[in-house]
């Protein structure tokens, strides 16, 4: 086999070893840092904006951009839809009582850093012709059974739009369970959810 041919595999099977070397580096897997338990949660809409193309100049509307024209200024026709403008509200406290999906279950370890219930990883979307949710966890890190209650207030450019008192079912000692919390139906414009604790 001519010398030319012996040393042109060598550097290929060295290249192919490289890369497989950098591949396996990049599936190991990053240590997550370790999560704070929270009282307060808050969420924005930002990630799942619904969009709309226009077919004839192929412009995308959402909600963050509708009602400004192409120098960035709204005309009076599209003030209308600005949703930035939307001064709508629901009058008083939307009571909810929803079904808590038990996911598992940790030692509880609630002390002077680490509050008796606590929230997590609160997500907010909308179900389109429907309502605005939540999609939030709730730990009970306490010893014993606890029936927390959440208020959660759903709004638009800082302008509450519906507040709602979530009652929690009982929740078992180191209990962490899902919940879905409902908001204003969809016709009305929310950017952002904040739930906290009120009672444990």
């Amino acid at each position: 086999m001519p010398m030319a041919s012996i040393v042109a595999k060598r550097v290929l099977f060295g290249l192919l070893g490289a890369v497989t070397a950098t591949a396996a580096i990049a599936q190991t897997p990053a240590q997550a840092p370790a999560q704070v338990p929270r009282s307060v949660v808050e969420t924005s809409a930002t990630q799942a904006v619904p969009e709309f193309r226009d077919p004839k100049t192929g412009q995308v509307w959402n909600q963050n951009n509708v009602g400004t024209n192409p120098i960035g200024k709204p005309t009076a026709a599209d003030l209308a839809f600005d949703p930035l403008a939307q001064a709508a509200r629901i009058d008083g406290v939307v009571i909810q009582r929803p079904t808590a999906v038990r996911l598992g279950w940790s030692q509880p370890m609630a002390g002077p850093n680490v509050p008796l219930v606590s929230l997590d990883n609160a997500s907010l979307s909308a179900v389109a012709g429907k309502r605005w949710q939540v999609v939030l966890y709730v730990n009970n890190n306490a010893n014993g059974t606890m029936v927390p209650m959440i208020d959660c207030r759903f709004s638009n450019a800082g302008k509450t739009v519906e507040e709602t008192r979530v009652l929690v079912p009982a929740l078992g000692a180191g209990v962490r369970a899902g919940l879905v919390i409902y908001g204003p139906k969809t016709d009305l414009f929310v950017d952002r959810a904040q739930c906290r604790i009120v009672s444990p």
